[in-house]
């Protein structure tokens, strides 16, 4: 009996504190995530000397408050799974603890207060609370597109690089010392800053063929920035019509149903709707 009483407190806390779907697990994350903007804000406004000053003791009582929470959570998200060594080295459950601990340890060592701004680390939990897991098939595609568009971008750039060398050289040759451009490294920094589009504005050609080739620069700059966003945009409409082209795998859940559930035993997330038991290690979901 007493064992049943424990599956079914650790059950439902479980539910709070690691799914989304329920109306009290959407209300715990959201009240965690006004918590953790809070704190930023806090950890913000101290770095402020003028406002430091005058609220020291107000805004170290509310990082305290704000601290001791995140600690009472961390210990539940331990105690309310099966195996609490996968979320203590997992990549929330590192990042719980290395937002925890800069306070505490701002009692011994002085400067590590200002760590608690990891803290916004944990706004990655916003993932869960609104389902946007579905969508990491997307990102995960758009990187797959970058990674096998990498050699032809590689010989862009490294063209890129040979043009801002010939035409730092010729500025440099044109223009000279009087004009800023005092040697040919600085000749190619001033080309890189013209052809990207930042223009820092600290060199600036004076004479008339310089300004001419400084403006070829300037428009050739708006078509090289184009090029690496179509390299990538045409990887990536390759790897799209591949994917709709692949046959369906029933074991793969499909993306738009999955939901927030966490398994107690190896919290792995991203089940389906309706799932009982968890696609990963088979076990089960929620206690009867």
């Amino acid at each position: 009996m007493k064992k049943e009483s424990s599956h079914n407190w650790k059950e439902k806390l479980h539910e709070i504190i690691y799914e989304a779907d329920t109306p009290s697990g959407k209300l715990f994350d959201i009240i965690l995530l006004i918590a953790i903007l809070a704190s930023i804000l806090l950890v913000m406004l101290e770095s402020v000397e003028s406002f430091d000053q005058k609220h020291h003791t107000l805004l170290n009582i509310s990082e305290w408050v704000i601290t001791i929470l995140f600690s009472i959570e961390y210990i539940l998200r331990i105690i309310t799974v099966k195996k609490p060594i996968k979320y203590i080295t997992s990549f929330y459950g590192i990042i719980d603890l290395l937002s925890t601990i800069p306070k505490y340890l701002s009692l011994i060592f002085a400067g590590t207060h200002a760590l608690v701004a990891l803290r916004a680390l944990r706004l990655l939990r916003v993932f869960r609370i609104l389902k946007l897991a579905r969508y990491l098939g997307a990102s995960n595609q758009l990187a797959s597109a970058i990674k096998a568009s990498r050699a032809k971008i590689s010989v862009f750039l490294f063209a890129v690089l040979i043009a801002s060398v010939i035409f730092g050289t010729i500025m440099y040759l044109v223009e000279g010392a009087e004009s800023g451009f005092t040697n040919i490294p600085k000749s190619v920094y001033w080309c890189i800053v013209t052809l990207t589009t930042v223009g820092f504005g600290d060199i600036a050609p004076v004479t008339p063929l310089g300004q001419f080739i400084a403006a070829c620069i300037m428009i050739m700059g708006y078509g090289i920035i184009a090029v690496p966003t179509g390299i990538v945009s045409a990887e990536y409409t390759k790897q799209t019509n591949d994917n709709n082209k692949a046959p369906y795998i029933p074991s793969h859940p499909v993306e738009s149903d999955v939901n927030s559930q966490s398994c107690h035993s190896c919290l792995s997330e991203n089940h389906k709707d309706g799932a009982k038991y968890c696609y990963k290690c088979g076990h089960k979901l929620h206690y009867d």
